[in-house]
């Protein structure tokens, strides 16, 4: 085998089905197999494990799902020794994926290891360079000033573009959304994004509905659209939605482009949003143990939360994040956006600011290079 990958969670194998086209476009022969979820598994690679099985979110869940995760954790690594692949590539899941490459060099796995999507070292967790530095032989990074935090760092790091930058660059927006929605001429969106997990939903949704009414009682040109991350979650999303809109996943950017202003649950949909050019009210409901845990113990104490924040390093979308989250704060913002036209101006600049600094770099296709031109796939010649 060539090459194995491993993907935790939708987004990995989102990024990971795109990266394997494009290594195979460039290599046919190179011979795969990964932990991949369902879009890596429609490609010509050998499926060994279901990414299902490691996803897991919040401190509290990550606790009773343990023991799960640690047989899972030893088949990958048992597997990956046996086979012996030239290398191991890992997307992102950074809390698995760093002790797994830790774990293969301590049972003597001499092959390459490469870390597509630089693990949020800039955030929490510095102590980690020297252990990725030690074991890893390739990163490849999605925000430019990663490379910069890796400097001194004797690791090569490549900033590939982000993958959502391009398609969202080249999108363009059909004419027909607002007429099968049955959007009325001069109707603004009001979006909300509750998260693609049911437990976000649960936790976040009514909040964002109660402070969208507020607002529809307010302007009367004001229309509210849900998005369903998932289809599975229509009715759950209803339940508290029922005087909405809701539009399907398949839909999303056709929503983002339409709407006036985004409510988002805290993700990657938040720099989605950035890239359409929509200002964003981004908040995240967290139990209060999560939060404790967070604060107290793993001393997570940032300036900002949201990605599209920390590419600038300044407030371009409000935050509201745990105890910060409640439906009157919800209201303030979201009214302040739709009805303050110097707010949204100085927002729409960020937005630019974002999408200048990401540029349009097709990521699949540099990370591929990079990978292939590092030699790490190449059989060694033998004197």
């Amino acid at each position: 085998m060539d090459l194995f990958i491993i993907a935790g969670e939708p987004s990995g194998d989102a990024q990971g089905a795109k990266l394997i086209e494009a290594l195979l476009q460039k290599k046919p022969a190179l011979k795969i197999g990964a932990v991949a979820g369902p879009r890596m598994r429609s490609l010509k690679i050998e499926s060994l494990f279901p990414m299902e099985n490691l996803q897991v979110m919040g401190f509290v869940d990550v606790l009773f799902a343990l023991p799960k995760i640690v047989r899972q954790f030893k088949a990958i690594r048992r597997k990956i020794i046996e086979l012996n692949p030239k290398a191991v590539l890992f997307i992102d899941y950074p809390g698995f994926n760093l002790r797994l490459q830790r774990s293969l060099r301590k049972k003597g796995y001499e092959g390459k290891l490469i870390h597509f999507v630089c693990p949020s070292v800039w955030a929490w967790g510095k102590k980690r360079i020297p252990m990725m530095e030690q074991n890893l032989d390739l990163l490849l990074a999605l925000f430019p000033f990663e490379e910069a935090i890796f400097a001194r760092a004797r690791l090569p790091v490549h900033f590939v573009g982000h993958p959502l930058a391009a398609p969202i660059a080249s999108f363009i927006p059909s004419k027909t959304f607002r007429e099968i929605q049955r959007i009325a001429e001069g109707q603004k969106i009001l979006s909300i994004f509750p998260g693609s997990r049911k437990k976000e939903i649960g936790r976040n949704l009514p909040l964002q509905m109660e402070a969208a009414r507020k607002l529809a009682a307010l302007d009367p040109s004001l229309q509210i659209a849900v998005s369903i991350a998932h289809i599975e979650f229509e009715e759950e999303i209803r339940h508290f939605a029922k005087d909405a809109l809701l539009i399907p996943p398949q839909d999303n950017y056709e929503l983002m482009s339409a709407s006036h202003l985004a409510m988002a649950t805290s993700g990657t949909v938040t720099l989605e949003l950035a890239l359409h050019g929509i200002p964003t009210i981004v908040n995240y409901a967290i139990k209060p143990l999560d939060c404790f845990i967070a604060q107290k113990i793993l001393r997570i104490n940032l300036p900002f939360y949201c990605i599209v924040n920390i590419i600038l390093s300044k407030s371009i979308f409000p935050e509201l994040f745990g105890p910060n989250l409640t439906e009157d704060k919800l209201f303030f913002w979201i009214q302040k956006f739709w009805f303050d036209s110097d707010s949204r101006e100085t927002c729409l600049k960020g937005c630019s600011e974002v999408r200048k600094s990401l540029g349009v770099r097709n990521a699949a296709l540099e990370a591929a290079g990079h990978i292939l031109e590092s030699g790490f796939l190449t059989p060694s010649k033998v004197n």
